[in-house]
């Protein structure tokens, strides 16, 4: 009860995400030690938590009780009482009993009042309403006292004698959002009594009338039954049509065929007997021409489409040979009377068995009947087989108004059409076991709690006692540490990976043979970012070309000569043109980002500084041309970075800028390589490609807008790709081939369940959770189905890694090397792919 008061207090009021109930499942657990299954009966585990409950409440009352009956807050909440009145061998009997969840089956009914009926009466009870004792058994039940919080436990589980295991009722039950109760009321017995000898004697009326309307609806003795409205119709309409006075087969030459198209067959195979010379063919002759026509024989072609028409004086359909026009009108006027004296017969039965519909549906609703209201709180269901399944609950929220629904850690807006679809049954292998309505006079039990002095309402910790406060901003302060502490070891991570970086650029500096300048932090050649500067997209030979035409166009524009001048110019000249990229409105396949360093700085507003120091880099490059003109240039720019002071450019946040675009280019890699293997079908190794370029890029849009890739177009093959994955390891699995079947879980646990805690993590993407969902559900449908028990056993082992929800990410294994492109293969293969997307119509965004 104490681990409980902690667990509901930490929801009321902690700061965390969610909150780990591991403390009170390990307690609970405790009381079931059984080796025999591996999930515990739902309505045992619920008994056995009220249970406790009640005798931790009665204790406590106990111990507070001053002279007073003690009283326990679990049975005043859930727990009424009922009066069993019946007879049992001619004997009368009443007694009063106590329920808290009230049992109802669910097979061979279709709502919540037809399930209630049934578990009311038990057996014969006609004695109880006659004078004379018979000795036929049987009871009622008569609530006395119902519970401010009605549970009803619904039976969905029936053992199999066949199959000598328990199996899942899937039958659709429905149930309303407002149940009155008081037809089962004890003080109603008797108008209750009366209505529903009324619904018996109207239902026995009702049988009836849907017989007589079947042998309407279905007429005719044999096999097949038709309606007997169109029954008269069709023969109405034989009557109607044409008389003709031949036979259909009449006036139609057997021997040539339609059209007079033949053809010329060789004669038949020698069988050995020869034609009787004494009847000749018909119209043959002697001569040579008639023994040719013998020797071959004419035989039609069969043309479908060019020579199967009706001949001209025969009708369509059938028809009669002969009548005359007294037979005519005669047969037509009784056809036409009994057919309209069918439909009228079949529109009154139809109308009489509505009106006995709606007087059963009202029979309970006037006002009187209407003065137990109950409203329904919280549904709580189970999606798969007797032996295993994934549990959930909808809960309606009285103060925004809606149903929300709570799937382990993940709590969503949902709506009653959902709550029908996934608790009525009949829709996969979901329905409801448990219904909690609450009394809709008693309002007080949802309200918000209010301040007794200051009227303020009350909220969070606030609502808490001071011992559970206490222990829940402890908990918020430990919360708090946890994520200092977390954020101290992403800065040293970050910081070991600067360092890291730092280090591999100075060993991959090439040998020189200048003398190097004094150890100066704004000497080039010793800056560690000099050296990856060199080359800011991955292709230095692109770089210099670009810087050289930049200083050609401003030798061509500049009169003076003199290197500074040309310096300044080519510079401006080489900003104006990707600024004009930046501008540029381009299609996904071109991104200008991509082609240079400064069209990213200038996408995501960079410092000046920033912007100014890296493009005289780019011309301080040391293996920029070979002409004098090309050197003398670069010398300035080498003088201009020297003269650079350390306060003038923030060098951390320079770094941190080339950093990121290293990763956006490290990003598209991921990305390229993804989509290309996606599209090749080759969904094993597109996955961690995509993974990683979805988890760079979402640190990278953290930062900006612009600082990453469309995020929805790599969530979208992130989350493809998983269901490819997913669908094929559930057809290796439906092989029942032992290789297969292990190569499939495989693929699932190794890749599909790993990534899981990917797609939850972030709640607010609604298609990664949906997609999750179709994942489980795809799984769960196979507990409904007869397998080995091999693969039962494997099913059973991993269904619950499946349908664990939790979002703690699983280590993955390293990020695959990424191979090195030029700017230009870079940007040629990203615009392929991406080109190769929009031309497979295939949605960017997942819509």
């Amino acid at each position: 009860m104490q681990e409980l008061r902690h667990l509901f207090s930490l929801l009321v009021g902690s700061k965390r995400k969610y909150v780990d109930p591991s403390r009170a499942v390990e307690i609970l657990k405790d009381a079931f030690k059984s080796s025999e299954s591996q999930q515990q009966d739902v309505s045992e585990f619920t008994h056995k938590l009220l249970d406790w409950l009640e005798d931790a409440f009665q204790i406590k009352a106990e111990e507070d009780r001053e002279g007073e009956k003690p009283k326990n807050p679990m049975v005043d909440l859930f727990y009424g009482r009922f009066l069993a009145v019946g007879v049992l061998e001619g004997k009368k009997f009443e007694n009063t009993e106590m329920f808290g969840q009230y049992p109802l089956q669910v097979n061979g009914f279709k709502d919540l009042h037809e399930c209630l009926e049934a578990a009311m009466i038990e057996g014969e009870i006609e004695s109880l309403h006659s004078a004379e004792n018979s000795a036929k058994s049987g009871q009622e039940h008569w609530f006395t006292e119902l519970p401010p919080v009605l549970t009803f436990e619904l039976s969905r589980f029936e053992f199999n004698q066949t199959l000598g295991r328990p199996e899942k009722i899937h039958n659709k039950l429905e149930f309303p959002p407002m149940l009155y109760m008081d037809r089962y009321m004890d003080r109603n017995r008797d108008i209750t009594r009366i209505k529903r000898e009324e619904i018996r004697r109207l239902k026995e009326h009702l049988t009836v009338l849907q017989q007589r309307l079947e042998r309407y609806l279905s007429y005719g003795s044999g096999p097949k039954r038709f309606p007997l409205a169109d029954v008269l119709q069709y023969a109405m309409e034989f009557a109607s049509s044409k008389p003709v006075c031949t036979s259909p087969v009449e006036d139609i030459d057997t021997t040539a065929p339609p059209g007079g198209t033949t053809a010329l067959l060789p004669p038949p195979a020698s069988t050995g007997e020869q034609p009787d010379a004494s009847v000749p063919p018909e119209g043959s002759g002697s001569g040579p021409q008639a023994q040719q026509q013998q020797q071959q024989q004419r035989v039609s072609i069969h043309k479908p489409f060019t020579q199967s028409r009706v001949l001209p004086d025969l009708p369509m359909h059938p028809a009669p040979r002969h009548i005359t026009e007294e037979e005519l009108q005669v047969l037509e006027g009784c056809l036409h009377r009994w057919r309209s004296e069918v439909e009228n017969d079949t529109r009154d039965l139809q109308a009489s068995i509505s009106r006995i519909h709606r007087t059963i549906e009202l029979m309970y609703s006037d006002k009187s009947m209407m003065q137990v209201p109950y409203r329904l709180h919280a549904v709580l269901v189970h999606e798969g087989q007797a032996n295993a399944g994934h549990y959930w609950a909808y809960i309606f929220d009285p103060h925004q108004q809606r149903w929300m629904k709570y799937n382990d850690i993940s709590v969503t807006k949902s709506s009653w059409e959902e709550l029908v679809r996934d608790s009525f049954g009949g829709y996969r292998n979901a329905s409801a076991y448990c219904l909690m309505y609450i009394d809709d006079k008693k309002p007080f039990l949802i309200e918000e709690e209010f301040d007794k002095e200051t009227g303020q309402m009350l909220s969070g910790l606030d609502k808490l006692p001071p011992d559970l406060k206490e222990y829940v901003e402890a908990d918020n302060k430990l919360f708090e540490r946890e994520m200092e502490e977390w954020d101290a070891l992403q800065a040293r991570k970050l910081q070991q990976e600067k360092l890291a970086l730092a280090a591999a650029s100075v060993a991959a500096q090439p040998m020189s043979t200048e003398p190097c300048p004094p150890d100066n932090t704004a000497a080039p050649q010793h800056d560690p970012e000099y050296m990856e500067q060199q080359s800011p997209t991955g292709d230095s030979k692109h770089l210099q070309e670009d810087t050289e035409r930049a200083i050609s166009k401003a030798a061509a524009e500049h009169d003076e000569k003199s290197p500074e001048a040309l310096l300044n110019t080519a510079m401006k000249v080489e900003y104006t043109r990707l600024l004009r990229f930046a501008q540029e409105d381009t299609p996904p396949e071109r991104d200008y980002r991509l082609q240079h360093i400064i069209v990213y700085f200038i996408h995501n507003q960079a410092a000046k500084k920033i912007v100014e120091r890296t493009l005289l880099m780019q011309f301080a490059d040391r293996n920029l041309g070979f002409d004098e003109r090309c050197k003398s240039i670069m010398k300035v720019a080498r003088a201009k970075l020297e003269l650079i002071k350390p306060d003038e450019v923030n060098m951390e946040e320079y770094e941190m800028w080339h950093r990121d675009y290293r990763r956006f280019r490290d990003t598209t890699v991921f990305l390229l390589i993804g989509l290309e293997l996606f599209l090749k079908k080759s969904y094993v190794e597109s996955l961690m490609y995509l993974i990683y370029a979805y988890q760079y890029n979402k640190e990278l849009l953290a930062k900006g807008p612009y600082r990453g890739h469309n995020e929805e177009l790599i969530a979208h093959y992130r989350r493809e790709c998983l269901l490819k994955l997913n669908e094929h390891a559930a057809a290796l699995f439906e092989t029942g081939e032992e290789t297969e079947v292990n190569a499939g879980l495989s693929i699932m646990n190794e890749l599909v369940v790993a990534c899981i805690p990917l797609l939850l993590v972030d709640e607010m993407e609604e298609k990664d959770m949906v997609a999750v969902e179709d994942m489980r559900n795809r799984w769960c449908s196979y507990l409904g189905q007869e397998m080995e028990p091999n693969l039962q056993e494997k099913l059973t082992d991993f269904l619950p890694k499946l349908l664990d929800c939790s979002t703690e990410i699983k280590s993955f294994h390293d990020p695959p090397k990424l191979p090195s492109y030029s700017t230009l293969e870079l940007c040629e293969r990203y615009g392929r792919v991406m080109m190769s997307l929009t031309l497979s119509r295939t949605p960017a965004d997942g819509r």
